[in-house]
């Protein structure tokens, strides 16, 4: 199935021993990460922004993947620049927050800091209760794509949600929650006053069980669900610039 135009991954290598992942969202692409991914890379460190399985083609794609294919391809990608870089930092939006938290739970240590942009390991919708059965009779809801308040923005996301796969990902937002006090790596988290997708309480529990002593909240006034390309994406691009800054500094990283 042919890629659509702008969801494909991206890459750049810089001579900095500094990797930086960074994790799209549910039904999303590359898209929404890839300004960030560019900025981040005129400091000379080493991006990677990965397709998800399923994602950037059609909804159907994603109904015969599950979260572990999307884990694998970020293990993948992390153990690439863990090999390569004497540090590395895991930004996710949305799910690719709670893809983020996994990769730190499971890796410990090799992770140096997090950053999470409106991170999902929950909803509040009354209709998740029906997923277990209802996916097995509708392929997809409508979908919550392009949740941005800057016009003329577009994350290259499906218009549908794909049943199977919002199943998926609730099961793993269920492993995510069950270890989450794995997590001690420091933490910047983005989230935006006025969410459309992702309610605020998601970013409370975060904060409030991981065992990270280092953690910061910023509230984003004029952005969306999709802040990455939205009115407050250059202070998201500051913000970790300064974070990664700072913890490489403590480790005696040139920057």
């Amino acid at each position: 199935m042919p890629i659509r135009a702008g969801a494909h991954p991206w890459s750049s290598d810089g001579s900095d021993r500094v990797g930086v992942l960074l994790l799209h969202g549910f039904t999303g692409s590359p898209a929404s990460m890839r300004p960030w991914g560019e900025a981040l890379a005129e400091h000379d460190w080493i991006i990677r922004v990965p397709r998800l399985p399923g994602h950037g083609t059609r909804w159907q794609d994603m109904n015969i993947t599950t979260w572990q294919d999307w884990y694998a391809e970020a293990d993948r990608n992390l153990l690439e620049l863990s090999a390569r870089c004497e540090h590395v930092y895991v930004c996710g939006l949305s799910m690719g927050g709670a893809l983020t938290l996994r990769l730190a739970e499971q890796h410990g240590d090799s992770i140096d800091g997090l950053i999470l942009v409106n991170p999902a390991v929950h909803t509040e919708r009354l209709d998740r209760h029906l997923l277990p059965v209802v996916k097995h009779v509708v392929g997809s809801f409508p979908g919550i794509s392009n949740d941005i308040a800057k016009p003329g923005m577009d994350e290259v996301a499906y218009d549908r949600t794909p049943l199977k796969a919002a199943h998926s990902m609730m099961q793993m937002w269920s492993q995510v929650k069950d270890d989450i006090a794995l997590v001690r790596q420091p933490l910047l988290l983005f989230r935006s006053a006025q969410d459309n997708v992702v309610e605020a309480s998601n970013a409370e529990w975060i904060l409030t069980h991981v065992a990270s002593t280092d953690t910061e909240e910023v509230v984003l006034a004029n952005s969306y669900h999709v802040a990455t390309l939205d009115h407050d994406a250059q202070t998201i691009i500051d913000g970790s610039v300064e974070f990664i800054k700072r913890l490489n500094a403590q480790g005696a990283t040139p920057s």
